[in-house]
């Protein structure tokens, strides 16, 4: 299937959205460049810009059809400089997430040792072994829709989703590996849990994750997980966020 970063594909999706596509499948160096013309969007100053909401290999940009027309968002989004390359190779932002793997945080990490016919410690290690990529953010506010996963522990997802999952709690679905944000239904396999709040909508930035970060998972005990959890009710706590240079 084609990448064409060079030069992206521009589509209307009604009169107040231009969709800019890099590629016909997911690929790391689309969503890289997905987000280098986010940036750039997002920083120009010569029209007014509503909204930009990446994927894993477009960009909808959203703007006001009385003061800007679709022809001068292309015009703009031409002007993006967009790193001409299909690798893993853009600085980004790192967050370190702290899980707590198996027992009741993770009661699917048996099935998923089973299905890669490993132990359950090696699906830990292997799980916290790779940092992952933010593809994007969709099915519901804050979902970070992670690649990058080892995908010896690539598991199918549950026949039989659950009405019920704990926000907070990391699963795998295939090659993805997911954290579920907030209490909903799903049926990915659960592997562990983090205490951080993904979603906050009362805050400045509601979302912990954004597209575009890295996301290395940390193993800790249930002791370091409860502690956590109990700084984070009372605000204290600071995720380790490594900023891009």
């Amino acid at each position: 299937m084609p990448v064409y970063i060079n030069e992206p594909r521009y589509l209307t999706a009604g009169e107040s959205c231009v969709v800019a596509e890099f590629a016909d499948e997911i690929d790391r160096g689309a969503n890289d460049a997905v987000m280098d013309l986010k940036r750039y969007v997002t920083g120009q100053n010569e029209i007014p810009i509503i909204e930009c909401l990446p994927t894993y290999r477009s960009l909808a940009v959203y703007f006001d059809p009385t003061v800007v027309s679709a022809e001068d968002v292309v015009r703009v989004a031409r002007k993006a400089p967009i790193s001409k390359k299909s690798d893993a190779g853009t600085a980004m932002t790192e967050i370190s997430i702290p899980v707590c793997y198996g027992g009741e945080y993770g009661p699917d990490i048996l099935n998923v040792a089973e299905h890669a016919g490993i132990s359950e410690e090696d699906v830990i290690k292997r799980h916290s072994a790779k940092v992952c990529h933010c593809y994007m953010i969709g099915f519901m506010p804050g979902f970070a829709y992670l690649g990058g996963m080892d995908e010896s522990i690539a598991t199918p997802r549950l026949t039989n989703p659950r009405t019920v999952i704990k926000g907070g709690s990391v699963g795998i679905a295939g090659k993805q590996t997911g954290i579920y944000p907030i209490d909903s239904p799903g049926g990915w396999q659960l592997i562990g849990r983090t205490p951080l709040r993904l979603f906050t909508p009362e805050a400045s930035r509601a979302t912990l994750i954004e597209a575009g970060y890295e996301v290395r998972f940390v193993p800790v005990s249930e002791e370091e997980y409860k502690k956590i959890e109990a700084e984070v009710a009372a605000g204290t706590y600071k995720p380790l966020i490594t900023e891009a240079k």
